[in-house]
């Protein structure tokens, strides 16, 4: 299928075009990025009002960068939720529009399928032309089963997966996600939102075993993630240095350098020991995925990558991430891929019809089993 993909859940508007679920013809994401990083965060109300004004001009620009017309689409895609209602809202309207002006099926997509989905990306579709297979297009195709780490501002969450619409939840955060740990340590720390570019940026030149952070859930036999008490530490380290703010804020402070790059590898380590622990209790697994905001962290690739070749029984995995950083983030291409998979093994329950909503429950991203004890 060629799908119209439509993402708004929080402050990028955003539209796509893609081939069968892998090949995208165009991706079009208006971020205000920059205009919140100055506010520390994003402001629901004025996110909502900027995608009203940004939300046909991504549409129009994504049309003529793929050559397509209302002709050539075969379905519209749209996050339906979880989010910010405003911004959802933005979508869902213009989406259902779309499909009855056009007389295309609607899909609602779960944010979090979408992020599942960015693995399949990839970027060698030739206007006006179909393309090959997966596999003819990269290495091989993915494998399942698969255990995919998702994390972003929102979520943190360890599925394991034995196909695209179907998996059981192994862990989530029991208070902030990691995303919003980065973000909360970049304000400590007096850097810009969003915190983990911030930080990994300013921890490049830190020594990231200059401040010893705790290991979140050390003694804890569950796969779950808690992340409050690594901002409440740095939080003490900061004070017991006694580090005046206009001293962090310094562009060419050692002292936060080595803060930011030891907040930034105690958060990839407790993300690690979760992935490794999960990998050792269900070696049927095939792949590892990171998805979401989190996983545009290079260092976080590396760790990972390092630890499971340090191991015998996870040496030969594969790791995959997104093969752009834009694919980590928010966008539509995902949410054009995931409404082709949801298609293909759910069949004419995707198109159900939906309601826009900011919060559902994640076990209505992929049918799961029963969580692990």
């Amino acid at each position: 299928m060629r799908i119209l993909g439509i993402e708004t859940s929080c402050d990028e508007t955003a539209a796509a075009i893609v081939d069968d679920g892998t090949f995208v013809r165009s991706c079009v994401i208006s971020s205000q990025r920059q205009k919140f990083s100055t506010l520390g965060g994003v402001i629901p109300e004025d996110a909502a009002r900027e995608q009203v004004l940004c939300m046909l001009p991504v549409l129009k620009k994504c049309l003529e960068e793929s050559g397509d017309t209302p002709e050539s689409i075969d379905a519209i895609a749209v996050t339906k939720g979880p989010g910010l209602l405003g911004s959802l809202l933005v979508g869902t309207t213009t989406a259902r529009t779309l499909a009855m002006l056009w007389k295309k099926p609607l899909i609602g997509v779960h944010h979090t399928l979408g992020h599942l989905s960015s693995i399949w990306l990839c970027d060698n579709a030739q206007p006006g032309t179909r393309n090959q297979p997966f596999d003819q297009a990269q290495d091989r195709q993915p494998i399942f089963p698969i255990l995919t780490l998702s994390a972003s501002g929102g979520h943190t969450d360890l599925w394991h997966r034995t196909s695209h619409t179907r998996g059981s939840l192994l862990g989530s955060t029991r208070d902030d996600a990691a995303g919003e740990a980065f973000d909360k340590g970049a304000k400590l720390l007096g850097l810009p939102y969003p915190g983990g570019p911030s930080i990994a940026k300013a921890g490049e030149s830190g020594d990231a075993h200059a401040h010893e952070f705790p290991l979140p859930l050390r003694n804890d036999p569950s796969l779950d993630f808690s992340f409050s008490g690594l901002k409440t530490a740095l939080r003490y380290t900061i004070q017991k240095l006694g580090a005046e703010t206009e001293q962090l804020k310094a562009q060419s402070s050692k002292l936060k350098a080595n803060l930011a790059a030891s907040y930034q590898y105690a958060i990839c380590a407790h993300l690690i020991d979760r992935i490794i622990r999960a990998l050792h209790r269900h070696p049927d697994i095939r792949e590892v995925h990171l998805v979401g905001g989190v996983s545009a962290n290079i260092y976080l690739r590396s760790a990972l990558h390092t630890a499971m070749h340090l191991q015998p029984a996870t040496c030969n995995l594969a790791l995959r991430h997104p093969s752009k950083i834009s694919y980590c983030t928010d966008n539509a291409a995902m949410i054009a891929a995931a409404a082709e998979f949801l298609v293909r093994e759910c069949a004419e329950k995707a198109y159900e019809s939906f309601e826009t909503t900011a919060s559902i429950p994640l076990a209505m991203a992929i049918a799961t089993r029963k969580r692990e004890a």
